[in-house]
């Protein structure tokens, strides 16, 4: 917290006049993201340009003021609520997209472009970006990189991570660095750009970022297919990939999920349904049809209740839209929604379904589980009733479980939304003691006195 009399806020404020504010409204409105806790900053900062941001780290770091560098506040883990006061440093004000070039197959941006509007942009001149986290509407592209953001198109075409060629990044000395670039081969030195990939802001605030694109494929189809069990669904699964399809996106949701989806979307067909699956394919035309055709063959052996075929971007994005209602449906229900983004091998996939029944039974709470199962990355809810007495208790209890059998089976507690403050707890659970000390060692050399996010997993 920062101290009043010396007023070291005021003075930045007089040094970067109408890029700080202090006044109680603003401060309240950059005090949380999307997760439960908040806590107000002493100063929000709104920076314009990268020389903005080196002269607030550089001022923040002689003065040791906690900064926690913000993107649009859609994350769900805490990461950039100011635990430590100090400074709100929002990057809303950068929000251009400097270049789209078809030839070198490179974006360059600012860290506030929304995510959803980019892919818009690029897809106009025939090119694609493809990861897709399911708030791409409402997230910027800095937050992405922040998180190393995932989505449903990452089990095709990987995270966030694998197009990020170069950034531009202020640290906490106030110097701005570039790294890496703009070729798509690029072996000069460490991969230091990927380092502040999925840093949560505790290492450097990124300014810019160089994005590699890729060719938009010309079509797309999918099937949302219906299933009377869990089980079905995931041997259906399984036999995509045994006969050699790699599909751009597989979202598997759960009986409660759907339940909740059908009340919400009106939708008939979800009502009933134990387990649903989204497959989607992309490609040349006439290889999509024929591979979604030869797809639904092998879905179809396992029981089936419905299989519904989407062709062409709008017939597919009426399919997402329906998955895309899932988390809203959840909320519907009044429940709190504790939500896990839990990772576990492929091959683990019924056995962490399984194992969410028995956390149910067990604790006496619901679980919601659906996301990318094509990967493992399971969104896994545990919804709570707070008014019910020991509630609370029973909560932690089943997350303890939960993340712990993630772990002793080989995941990963968390795929793409980041430890932040929600996941700090279980973090010496999940990286060894050698690997936290060496976490510790790349925070120090960027960061000496500590200021960048305070109170988060370092």
């Amino acid at each position: 917290m920062i101290s009043k009399k010396s007023n070291p806020l005021g003075q930045l404020k007089k040094i970067l006049p109408g890029e700080i504010f202090l006044e109680p409204a603003t401060l309240a409105k950059y005090a949380g993201d999307k997760w439960f806790a908040v806590h107000q900053p002493d100063a929000v900062a709104l920076p314009r340009s990268a020389k903005s941001v080196s002269t607030i780290l550089r001022y923040a770091n002689q003065h040791k003021i906690p900064v926690t560098p913000r993107g649009a506040g859609h994350g769900y883990v805490g990461g950039c609520v100011p635990m430590h006061g100090g400074i709100a440093l929002s990057l809303e004000r950068m929000n251009k997209i400097r270049e789209i070039n078809a030839q070198d197959f490179v974006a360059v941006v600012q860290p506030f472009v929304n995510t959803a509007e980019f892919q818009a942009a690029v897809e106009r001149q025939k090119l694609f970006y493809p990861p897709d986290p399911a708030s791409r509407a409402n997230n910027s592209l800095g937050g992405n990189i922040a998180t190393n953001a995932g989505g449903p198109r990452c089990l095709k075409y990987g995270v966030t991570r694998d197009y990020v060629l170069g950034l531009e990044v202020v640290l906490t000395n106030g110097d701005i660095v570039k790294l890496g670039g703009r070729t798509h081969k690029n072996k000069t030195g460490f991969d230091l750009h990927r380092l502040f990939v999925g840093s949560e802001g505790l290492l450097g605030v990124i300014t810019e970022a160089t994005l590699k694109l890729i060719p938009l494929p010309p079509f797309r189809a999918n099937l949302a297919i219906g299933f009377d069990s869990m089980s079905a669904a995931v041997r259906a699964l399984q036999s995509i990939f045994a006969a050699g399809y790699l599909p751009c996106a597989l979202e598997l949701a759960d009986e409660f999920t759907l339940a909740a989806a059908a009340k919400r979307t009106k939708s008939k067909r979800l009502l009933g349904c134990k387990a649903h699956l989204i497959c989607e394919l992309d490609g040349q035309e006439k290889s999509v049809r024929s591979e979604i055709a030869a797809v639904e063959k092998i879905v179809r052996q396992q029981k089936t209740l419905f299989v519904e075929r989407g062709f062409g971007n709008e017939q597919c994005e009426a399919v997402w839209q329906i998955r895309r209602e899932f988390s809203y449906a959840l909320r519907d229900t009044g429940l709190t929604k504790l939500n896990q983004d839990i990772v576990v091998p492929r091959g683990k996939l019924e056995q962490l379904f399984k194992f969410a029944a028995q956390l149910q039974k067990k604790h006496g709470l619901q679980l919601a589980c659906f996301g990318h199962a094509g990967d493992g990355n399971i969104h896994t809810n545990v919804m709570v009733d707070y008014a019910q007495p020991g509630a609370q208790a029973r909560a932690e209890k089943c997350l303890d479980e939960l993340f712990r059998w993630v772990l002793a089976s080989g995941g990963a507690i968390t795929g793409e939304h980041g430890i932040g403050l929600a996941k700090k707890r279980w973090w010496p659970l999940a990286v060894s003691e050698e690997a936290q000390a060496l976490h510790r060692t790349v925070k120090a050399a960027l960061d000496p006195n500590g200021i960048l996010n305070p109170g988060k997993f370092i």
